[in-house]
């Protein structure tokens, strides 16, 4: 069974549930629970614990990989690459985000919302991101060490930083060297929701630069709370 939402946001209803109408929390949560269809709310969140999308994924990715991960805005792109850094602290690794998009306050915010916990999640939100900076931060980070890199479209856009295939091929040489994963969000073009295909594919990545999509070892793409895992 599915739900409607993740489990984040059914917690959120629930308390402004039990504000707006004066009851107890976990009544709202009950009623939230019968609502997605389980007699509990016990049993909705062991439900959600079992179908955590970024553990699936983790467990599909190997040491060593370049991962584009894409979407259309709002269809979970970086609630997903938080996900998987939560779930590699989790199991005992390091994890890293590099964002050139976001605050550190707003990332903070979105992990602590989506249930991560206070593991060793580093965060680097500096002016200076680019493949060159991202490699000394994780040189010398145990196989396994997870980052994501938010977003691949911004790589570039300095002046002074080299091209975005060259800066790409610089990130792949690197996990495969060191056993690191790097997950790379990536846009898609808006020209996909004309179509009528269930989810993306690398035709769709907006790419206002020539890269060569053989970097990378797999791809992510997400569309109507749906995942595809591809190898290239």
């Amino acid at each position: 069974m599915k739900l409607s939402a993740p489990i984040f946001r059914l917690k959120y209803e629930a308390k402004r549930m039990a504000r707006a109408e004066g009851i107890k929390l976990h009544e709202a949560q009950a009623r939230i629970a019968r609502r997605e269809g389980f007699s509990a709310w016990s049993l909705l969140a062991a439900r959600a614990q079992e179908a955590r999308p970024a553990r699936a994924v983790l467990r599909e990715l190997n040491n060593g990989d370049l991962v584009l991960v894409a979407a259309r805005p709002g269809e979970g792109k970086t609630l997903l690459s938080l996900g998987l850094a939560a779930e590699a602290i989790a199991a005992g690794r390091r994890a890293y985000v590099f964002s050139l998009e976001e605050t550190e306050d707003a990332l903070r915010h979105r992990y602590a919302r989506m249930g991560g916990g206070d593991g060793p999640l580093a965060l680097d939100t500096s002016d200076h991101i680019d493949a060159a900076h991202i490699v000394s931060r994780l040189e010398g980070s145990a196989p396994g060490t997870l980052a994501v890199v938010d977003y691949l479209q911004l790589l570039d856009q300095r002046r002074d930083s080299p091209e975005l295939n060259d800066q790409v091929a610089r990130l792949s040489a690197f996990a495969r060297r060191s056993g690191t994963i790097i997950a790379c969000i990536s846009q898609i073009d808006r020209r996909f929701e004309e179509s009528t295909r269930p989810r993306p594919g690398l035709a769709d990545l907006r790419l206002p630069n020539p890269l060569d999509l053989g970097h990378f070892a797999k791809a992510c793409f997400l569309a109507g709370g749906e995942i595809d895992l591809v190898r290239l």
